[in-house]
This record gives C-alpha cells, sequence and structure tokens, in this order.
C-alpha cells in the first residue's frame, strides 16, 4: 500500500511538472532519494545527427551563454574557405587563471570526411557542464584543469563533405594540381544521376571480367581466381572526364593533407604526398601551431579522427625511432588504459599499427612543443559485433555475418538498408551501359547514428583520463629546523601527483619546454640548497650547483607521481615564500615561517 502511494504522489509530481507546477520540495526530495527522472539537464541537446559547420558554432555560442563562468568562445583563425576556426575555452576562474593550470587540448574533423570527433567534443564540454554540480569528479578536472576544445580542425572539407555528395572531402580547399596538367582542381567525381551519392560503377564484360557475382548476394563482386575470367569489371566512382586528358576524377577539390603539414619529420610530397611545399604552410595548421606556441601550458592533446578503433601515439614513422624509454612507459599506461575503456580498440605506435605518416600533427606536438599527444581513430566495424555469438558467427565462413557479408548484413537489418544504393543501369557517356551503386558516404567510416551515444561517451571518458593525469603540482607543509642563531635548516616536499612528468624526456632532449622554477621569495639568505636523497636516513644532499639559489632551474623537470624534497640552509628571520613554476604543471606556493 504505501509503495502505490508513493507511485501515485510521483505520477501527480509528474502531471504537476508538466502542467508547470512542480512543488518545489517534491522536487527537492526525488532528487536526493533518486525517485522520478534524472534531474533535467540545463540544455537539452540531441546527439543523434551529425552538425555542419554553421550549426557547431551555433551549438559552441549556446554553450557558451549557458555556462559563462566557464566556457567562452573565440577564434583562432580563418581556413582558406573563410570559416572561422572555433575554439571554446572552459576554466575556473575561481581556481585561478587558465595560464597558470595544466591544460588540454581537443581537436577533431583533420580530414574533412571524419565528421564524429567535432561531436564528441561538443559532447563532451556539454556533459562536463551538465555534470559540474553533480558529479564530484567532473568538478575536480573542471577546477584543475584547463580545456581548449577546437571541433572542426578542417571547416571546410567537412562541409564539402556534408553538403556535397560525399567525394574529394578529406582533404583541405588549398587548390592544388593534382595531376599536373597546369589546373587545379578541375576534374572532381560528379554525381551524373543527381542523386545526392557519389556511386561506384561496375560493367558487365561477358567472358572477359576480372570479377564474378558472389552467389550469396549479387550486391557485391569477387575477384576470380588466376587463370580464370569473369564477367565484371570495376571502374572506379562515379565521374567523367572533365578535362579532356583521358583520365577521371584525377584532380579532385583541394589535395592537401593537414595532418601532414606538421614540422615534425616532414616530407616532401614525393615523399608524403599531401605535405605541401614546407611545414604550417596552410592556414589551419599554422594557426593552431600559432595558438600552442602562445599557450606553453598545453600539456596534453586528443585528436579525435574516425576509422579502425585505435589508439595513436607517434612516431608516426619508423625511420624517426622509438620514444625515450621514460616517455614510452608514460604512453603505455594511458594507452592501455585506453583498451580497457575502449572495446574494441587497439592501443599501436603509428606507423606499427597503421601506415607510415610524415609531418604528422601529433609527431610535432609530441616532440616540437612537449605535448603528451594521442590519435583516437574512432568508429570500428568491429563494434557492431558485441557479443561472443556473434565474433564466433564471424569466423563461421557460412555465416551471414561473415566478411563482406556482415556489412551488407547490418545494414539490412539494423539499419534497414538506409546506407546502401542499389545497383542501376546507367548510360555513362564514356563507359556506355554500366551498373552504379554502392554504399553512401557515411557507410563504412562514420559510425552508426544509433551508436553515437557509446562512441561519444567512451571516447570522451577515456580523454578526460588523459586530462586528469596531466601534471599536478602541490608542495605539502615545510619541515623547519633551527641549527644555531638565525641559521635554519628547511625541508619543502615537492610533489607531482599524477602520471605526466611536467617536461617529458623527449621535450628535454629537443629543449622545446622551458625548465621549471623554484623561487624564494623573502627576507633570508640562502647558504645552500639541494635535493635530499632519502629523507628516511640522515645523510648528505645533492647539492644544487647554480648561482642564484634563490631562482633554481629544474632542467628534467618533475616526474610523475613522484615527492622530491627540496633542502635549503638559510640565515634570517620571519616567513618566506617557496614557489614552484612549471609551464606544464602550473604553479604552487608554501610559505615557510621560521621558528
Amino acid at each position: 500500500m504505501k509503495n502505490r502511494t508513493k507511485n501515485v504522489a510521483i505520477l501527480l509530481a509528474v502531471a504537476a511538472a508538466a502542467a508547470g507546477g512542480l512543488p518545489d520540495g517534491l522536487r527537492a526530495q526525488d532528487q536526493m532519494t533518486g525517485m522520478g527522472s534524472d534531474p533535467e539537464h540545463t540544455l537539452p541537446l540531441t546527439w543523434d545527427r551529425w552538425l555542419d559547420h554553421e550549426e557547431i558554432g551555433e551549438r559552441m555560442e549556446l554553450m557558451a551563454d549557458t555556462w559563462p563562468e566557464f566556457l567562452s568562445m573565440s577564434t583562432i583563425g580563418d581556413s582558406y574557405g573563410g570559416r572561422e576556426l572555433w575554439l571554446m575555452t572552459m576554466n575556473n576562474p575561481d581556481t585561478g587563471p587558465a595560464e597558470g593550470k595544466a591544460a588540454m587540448w581537443i581537436e577533431a574533423n583533420i580530414h574533412g570526411n571524419e565528421i564524429q570527433g567535432a561531436e564528441v567534443s561538443l559532447y563532451t564540454i556539454w556533459y562536463m557542464m551538465e555534470n559540474y554540480d553533480r558529479n564530484p569528479e567532473i568538478r575536480r578536472m573542471v577546477d584543475e584543469r584547463v580545456f581548449y576544445f577546437l571541433p572542426s580542425v578542417n571547416p571546410d572539407g567537412r562541409d564539402y563533405f556534408l553538403h556535397g555528395a560525399g567525394s574529394g572531402a578529406r582533404t583541405g580547399h588549398v587548390p592544388v594540381d593534382s595531376d599536373g596538367d597546369g589546373l587545379f582542381d578541375e576534374d572532381p567525381a560528379n554525381d551524373l544521376n543527381g542523386n545526392g551519392v557519389i556511386e561506384q560503377i561496375r560493367k558487365y564484360v561477358p567472358g572477359r571480367g576480372t570479377h564474378r557475382l558472389d552467389p550469396a548476394d549479387d550486391r557485391f563482386l569477387i575477384p576470380v581466381a588466376p587463370g580464370e575470367t569473369g564477367d565484371w569489371i570495376q571502374l572506379g566512382s562515379e565521374g567523367i572526364d572533365d578535362d579532356g586528358d583521358g583520365r577521371v576524377n584525377e584532380d579532385p577539390v583541394g589535395g592537401y593533407d593537414t595532418n601532414r603539414n606538421w614540422g615534425s619529420d616532414w616530407q616532401p610530397e614525393y615523399i608524403q604526398g599531401g605535405a605541401m611545399n614546407y611545414p604550417f604552410e596552410v592556414p589551419e595548421s599554422r594557426a593552431i601551431n600559432d595558438f600552442m606556441v602562445e599557450h606553453p601550458h598545453i600539456a596534453g592533446l586528443q585528436s579525435y579522427h574516425n576509422t579502425g578503433g585505435m589508439i595513436l601515439r607517434g612516431p608516426g614513422a619508423a625511420w624517426f625511432g622509438e620514444y625515450p624509454t621514460d616517455d614510452v612507459r608514460v604512453y603505455d599506461e594511458l594507452g592501455e588504459q585506453g583498451e580497457r575503456m575502449l572495446p574494441y580498440y587497439n592501443y599501436y605506435v603509428v606507423w606499427q599499427g597503421l601506415y607510415s605518416t610524415h609531418g604528422g600533427s601529433i609527431d610535432w606536438q609530441n616532440d616540437g612543443l612537449g605535448i603528451v599527444s594521442f590519435v583516437n581513430e574512432l568508429w570500428n566495424g568491429g563494434q557492431y559485433f558485441n557479443s561472443p555469438l556473434l565474433q564466433e558467427q564471424q569466423r563461421d565462413p557460412d555465416s551471414p555475418i561473415s566478411g563482406q557479408q556482415s556489412r551488407y548484413f547490418f545494414d539490412d537489418f539494423l539499419e534497414f538498408g538506409d546506407q546502401f544504393v542499389d545497383w542501376a543501369p546507367f548510360d555513362h557517356p564514356t563507359y556506355g551501359e554500366v551498373e552504379m551503386g554502392g554504399w553512401k558516404k557515411l557507410s563504412g567510416r562514420v559510425n552508426p547514428r544509433f551508436m553515437s551515444m557509446e562512441l561519444f561517451h567512451r571516447n570522451m571518458a577515456f580523454t578526460l583520463w588523459h586530462a586528469d593525469q596531466l601534471p599536478l603540482m602541490s608542495m605539502g607543509e615545510a619541515e623547519v629546523e633551527r641549527v644555531q642563531g638565525d641559521v635554519w635548516r628547511v625541508r619543502v616536499p615537492i610533489t607531482n601527483e599524477r602520471l605526466i612528468p611536467t617536461i617529458t624526456v623527449r621535450a628535454r632532449e629537443n629543449a622545446v619546454v622551458r625548465p621549471d622554477l623554484i623561487t624564494v621569495d623573502g627576507g633570508v639568505d640562502i647558504i645552500t640548497a639541494g635535493w635530499v636523497q632519502n629523507v628516511h636516513v640522515p645523510g648528505p644532499i645533492d647539492a644544487i650547483d647554480q648561482p642564484e639559489l634563490d631562482r633554481i632551474m629544474v632542467r628534467s623537470g618533475h616526474p610523475g607521481r613522484t615527492t622530491r624534497v627540496l633542502e635549503y640552509l638559510v640565515r634570517g628571520s620571519g616567513s618566506f615564500t617557496v614557489e614552484y613554476d612549471s609551464v606544464k604543471g602550473g604553479t604552487v606556493r608554501t610559505t615557510v615561517q621560521l621558528r
């Protein structure tokens, strides 16, 4: 009887809420006891569609206006096509200025057709703001860190992909003469039948082909065995010879790769296609690098790409060598934790797990800016197989979800055939009678919309784990001991509470992050200073041999999850302040009272 009465009360409350009359007392009681629905969102945004560049800006502006105490929206420059590169900064000014904290950079859509990372970025902003007052862990991260979000590095390619038929959208849009004929972007793919899809072309050539129809499903072709002939040939993507040079679709829009134009291991076009003429030539990479140089407190980076289900770190090419051992340990702990958080993802080095790249963004950010950087390839078709039974059937060649058939199976039964255009006859101006059909632009590389929320949330969670492991400096209470008269021995414990050091080994080797600084301010004379070898055993200290002991440079930075004790021998009275200032780990200080 009591439960029924309680349920009736809840239903009445729901009805009252619908009429705008929910009693305040009942609202508070529901939230305290967990009754009823979850607390209402401040911004009830949906996450089941892909936004174009203008819509991304509108959503960012809406969030900035809703949470102005934490969020500020700006632009770091323009794309080649004149679209603004919108940046969202998340910082709690009540816990200190942004420049005094370790910062996490989160970017996406460096390739125009790799769209879903922008939504992951926007979801992360929304989720953190909605849960700041509800989840202590989220509150702590917002209070301790600074977050920079650039949801679309390549807005030209994104809009070209979303508003067009989809072909040629990976690149940036600076015109490039891809076929060397002195003309630029003059032979892209063409939507010949006007259905909004760049389809594939196949032609029936009885007894003279390289492929045959699959007897289980005539929507796809199977290569014939050596020495055999088939009845079909494949003729590539839909299009015509626009420039009359005998080739089709060989000079699409753009042609440079925003992820090959960075300063670390940059190689010319004949080695690395898409690299352009020199590092940072393209406006998008140049704008990002300029911002990062001006904000050296960026200590971690996550770049969202889109296919393969991978957590990638540098280096991009084998010839560039492996990272230093201590840096690898940091990357490994982060990446292996990511594998646990992201089913069907694998943690790889770029050149080993994917392919070799030169002039990649995360190589530069690691080597040239001292930032611990990852790329996540967001969608993996294996995520369809989310049960042991399905995984077993996937390995059975007679199963309808084995091999190439699986893609058709899941489209047929989970997306109701929405992502495939059936083959249909077409009179091609060059090839004659052919069939055109195939997969739509969102298929294969982009997750189906119904799986977005899990993909967004899991990747956000990994990125926030990374952000939480950025260096976090603290100073414990100093030990003060009178030696004699006005001479004192002072020991100050200095701790990096997180995994990532304030200066990585590679950053120190390349001299790209200034040394950490320990300064003393107050009316004392410093006689000696040094690091305590063992706080539990009396013995000598490792003396610091620098001319200014009130301004000690720590060139190696502070290791992760480590406390080091600095001992001063000082002469004076009263109090003085010791400050530890690190570019990547923020600034902390403590006041020492001599008594």
